[in-house]
């Protein structure tokens, strides 16, 4: 542990309650002038987690040392280092939030981690070891990502390709986690040469993307994607989505399709 002036400088805009308020809630445990300062070391990481992945992560090292046992820290703590790369920290990390919080929602991260570790028949044994229909269904398509991830790591990729055939893998629909579901798929038929498929799932990507962004859609929404004529192959051994979210349709909102991977 370093001491407290290591701390990296908090501007005086940044304010506790830029800080989401069911993460806040998880600080009401500790004192009010400890939780505000944690809560202002979280913010800073939102803030520079996607422009300096390493100074976020010093921010959450110093929410660490404040606030070790709230699960919201371990989890933010462990997001940044996989950021920067140190996955046995990450790891380390998700099994202290995992412990702490109950929840298998970082399972993914997990699995990756173990990947970034060059582990990749542990990351497949890990990510098999949750009953995956009792998961969220974004957790389940990140999970399904990080595992075809390993099986391409091992050489495997008609095993990777099966791992995305997940009912999330509907051309029709659009959730946020749409894309990067068909991204994968698209990339990983590229990796078998079937690249006139791999072209079709990227098309499908753009255009999920362009309807989500037209839709303005929420974590739990889903959107109609309208398919160019013709273009609804058989996806092999994929069953049809079964997502209880609701959701708005975009049908006739003019998404033509014509979108191409670039």
């Amino acid at each position: 542990m370093r001491n407290r002036h290591d701390d990296p400088i908090i501007p005086d805009d940044v304010q506790a309650k830029e800080l989401d308020r069911v993460a806040r809630a998880q600080l009401k445990t500790l004192s009010k002038e400890n939780a505000d300062e944690v809560a202002r070391h979280l913010a800073m990481v939102a803030r520079l987690i996607e422009s300096d992945p390493a100074l976020a992560h010093q921010h959450a090292l110093s929410a660490a040392r404040r606030a070790g046992r709230i699960g919201v820290v371990r989890e933010t703590l462990a997001i940044t280092a996989y950021s920067i790369g140190d996955f046995a920290l990450a790891l380390r990390e998700l099994r202290t939030y995992r412990r702490i919080s109950g929840n298998n929602d970082q399972l993914p991260l997990m699995v990756d981690s173990e990947r970034g570790l060059d582990r990749a028949d542990k990351a497949l044994e890990l990510g098999r070891s949750v009953d995956r229909a009792t998961l969220p269904s974004d957790v389940q398509v990140m999970l399904a990502i990080a595992m075809s991830g390993a099986r391409l790591d091992l050489g495997q990729a008609d095993a990777a390709l099966i791992e995305l055939q997940i009912p999330q893998l509907d051309p029709d629909t659009a959730f946020p986690w749409s894309p990067a579901l068909f991204d994968a798929y698209a990339a990983v038929l590229e990796e078998l040469g079937r690249d006139d498929e791999a072209e079709t799932w990227w098309q499908r990507s753009d255009r999920a993307s362009a309807a989500l962004d037209n839709g303005g859609a929420d974590d739990d929404d889903v959107i109609e994607v309208v398919e160019e004529e013709g273009d609804s192959d058989d996806i092999d051994e994929v069953t049809d989505a079964e997502d209880e979210e609701d959701g708005a349709s975009l049908e006739g909102e003019g998404i033509d399709g014509e979108a191409t991977h670039d």
